[in-house]
């Protein structure tokens, strides 16, 4: 630091370089330089005609942002990549701008000068012995704002990590240096609540073992990587390093050893957290940081087989658009790097996007399931880059489905106070069938309880839950799967077909309370297939219910009607019920030694081709 005494200068001497109209870059987030930003507003203070519209630039302020206030309206004009909650007023009141862009395409703005950088305000480490300094917690576009401004003003503190990756600066390229020690900016992000550990518990049934995954902030997100704590040599590659990756990387369920790019190496751009997490990063040769344009490039990320990218969002319609940046008409956040993620994801082998949310907002009074995006709304992601979306009520597949099939996939994962309008709305707009049914208040709310795995005798792992209003493509599927000896077991009559109209009210849209449909699936090359189906409706005047199941052909004397009668017998006794009914063919040897293993008390009427039976449970 000694050889260059010309760097260090009176804080009036460095601020005197500023002019009017000058571009001014500050560090992102947690590397704001908080005194340098005050430092800069003193100046101003004191030197009120220093220089005017100068303009803000920055990706995302956690700091004061001191220069929004009224009073240096003539000496600052604001302008953000990515809103954050105090900026959010400014912007919206025309105070302040947005400048909406795909995060990986700042770099290039700034390297083409279609945003000149004229003063860089930036936050770093001390020197090393090479005399570099490093960004620490912030390279995102930090870097590339500091090598392309005509003035870098650094703050050296000592509480900024010294962080592995694109993160060095030669003192040489800084113009001035300002030390001063302080604490680095905190985010302390909420704690995961009922229904975000719900949401995460969905979220880690999709996630497999040796995926990379990108998350982004928040309590959702906070509690999916909680959630993720049993699974095994997963890899990161995101945005934003967090206090929960960290946490998965302490034990060892990330590793980064199945990487298929930067093996063993945790890869982000920038990092918000607390104290314990900047020292986790200091110095740790298992993660680098690299510029925004690396780690958010599309192209780069569909390099990573089996990269899982789940970020949020505020709205989606019944369609799969989504919105993560506006409410309607109101600037809420930004673009940010969600559509990088999810559509470099997409383009991965092996690669699956997952939009997560809470079902509703404002105290369950508004869904965020919606039948269109609400006017003025951006749309963040189209209805082509969403794989999944999840909310506290279950996982909805939308990819490669129709409208139809996708408006009905995320009505079933709708609050239930608010499926009954969302099937209105969408047989209004013909995004459904003008007759889809749908049962309102506890009837049709999905029992998810209700769901079970189970390996059957010959050791198939199937996965066992009860019917979703939105299983109707899957059962046409199931039923047409079916042989004609098949069907006739079952129905006890040849049927060749099974409309949409006969479905329905048969097998799909059920009250839960008097009924039950429960399907034993199976996961095929990505998607649900169903292996069998079991179901029960109750008998009028007494405690008990008719009782069917149908297996598909290639999966019987498997197992699976055992598990599936054995679950719809747990179900049944504890809806009260006191046993089962069934009409069975002579010739079903297989159905009939089904029930005798069960150990039911079997009463047996016959009849010329069929046996009419009393199943009735025992006591325990």
């Amino acid at each position: 630091m000694g050889q260059y005494p010309e760097k260090f200068a009176p804080e009036k001497r460095v601020f005197g370089n500023i002019h009017a109209g000058d571009r001014i870059f500050i560090g992102t987030a947690c590397g704001e330089p908080q005194y340098l930003v005050q430092a800069l507003i003193r100046y101003v203070e004191s030197n009120p005609k220093a220089f005017f519209d100068a303009e803000i630039l920055h990706i995302w302020s956690l700091g004061v942002a001191p220069y929004t206030q009224e009073k240096f309206k003539y000496n600052f004009r604001h302008n953000s990549f990515f809103i954050g909650d105090n900026m959010r007023e400014p912007v919206n009141k025309g105070l302040a701008d947005y400048t909406p862009i795909f995060l990986s395409q700042v770099p290039r703005l700034l390297r083409r000068k279609s945003i000149p950088i004229d003063v860089a305000l930036i936050q770093t480490s001390l020197p090393d012995n090479h005399g570099f300094v490093s960004l620490g917690v912030s390279v995102d576009i930090v870097k590339t704002a500091a090598e392309n401004a005509r003035l870098v003003i650094a703050q050296i503190n000592t509480h900024m990590p010294r962080v592995h990756g694109d993160t060095f600066i030669n003192v040489k390229d800084i113009d001035f240096i300002v030390p001063y020690d302080e604490l680095l900016l905190e985010f302390e992000s909420s704690m995961p609540g009922e229904i975000a550990e719900r949401i995460g518990k969905h979220v880690a049934r999709i996630v497999e073992d040796g995926d990379t995954i990108q998350v982004g902030y928040g309590s959702i997100p906070n509690a999916i990587l909680s959630n993720l704590s049993s699974k095994k040599d997963l890899g990161v590659h995101t945005e934003l390093f967090t206090e929960g990756i960290a946490e998965l990387m302490k034990n060892g369920v990330v590793t980064n050893s199945k990487k298929t790019i930067d093996r063993d190496k945790t890869v982000a751009s920038f990092c918000m957290g607390k104290k314990q997490t900047y020292d986790f990063i200091h110095d740790n040769p298992c993660i680098e940081f690299r510029s925004i344009d690396y780690t958010n490039n599309p192209a780069i990320i569909s390099q990573i087989r089996n990269i899982v990218a789940i970020n949020s969002a505020l709205e989606i319609d019944l369609t799969g658009q989504a919105t993560a940046e506006s409410i309607g008409r109101t600037f809420y956040s930004g673009i940010g790097g969600q559509a990088d993620f999810m559509r470099g994801a997409a383009l991965a082998p092996g690669g699956k996007t997952i939009l997560v949310l809470q079902s509703t907002a404002q105290d369950e009074t508004v869904s965020r399931i919606v039948p269109f995006l609400k006017e003025g709304a951006g749309v963040t992601l189209t209805r082509g880059d969403i794989h999944y979306v999840v909310t506290e009520y279950g996982i909805a597949y939308i990819h490669g489905k129709n409208i139809r099939e996708r408006a009905m996939s995320l009505i079933s994962i709708a609050h239930p106070r608010f499926q009954p309008w969302l099937v209105e709305e969408a047989r209004k707009l013909s995004l459904v069938y003008k007759d889809q049914a749908y049962i309102a208040g506890k009837g049709g709310e999905y029992p998810e309880d209700l769901e079970t795995y189970r390996t059957t005798k010959a050791g198939l792992k199937i996965f066992l839950r009860p019917v979703k209003i939105s299983d109707e493509p899957l059962l046409k599927d199931f039923f047409y799967s079916l042989s004609e000896s098949t069907i006739y077991k079952r129905f006890i009559s040849a049927r060749k077909n099974m409309p949409h109209e006969k479905l329905q009210e048969f097998f799909v849209v059920i009250d839960y309370t008097k009924q039950m449909v429960i399907l034993a699936v199976l996961e095929h090359q990505g998607r649900e297939v169903i292996a069998a189906v079991g179901q029960f409706r109750g008998n009028e005047g007494s405690h008990t219910a008719e009782v069917a199941l149908m297996v598909q052909d290639d999966y019987q004397n498997q197992g699976i009607g055992t598990e599936l009668l054995t679950h719809l017998t747990y179900i049944a006794k504890k809806q009260g019920l006191l046993g089962f009914s069934a009409e069975v063919l002579k010739e079903n040897r297989m159905m009939l030694h089904l029930f005798e293993k069960m150990g039911f008390n079997i009463q047996r009427e016959t009849l010329p081709e069929v046996y009419t039976l009393k199943l009735m449970f025992r006591e325990v």
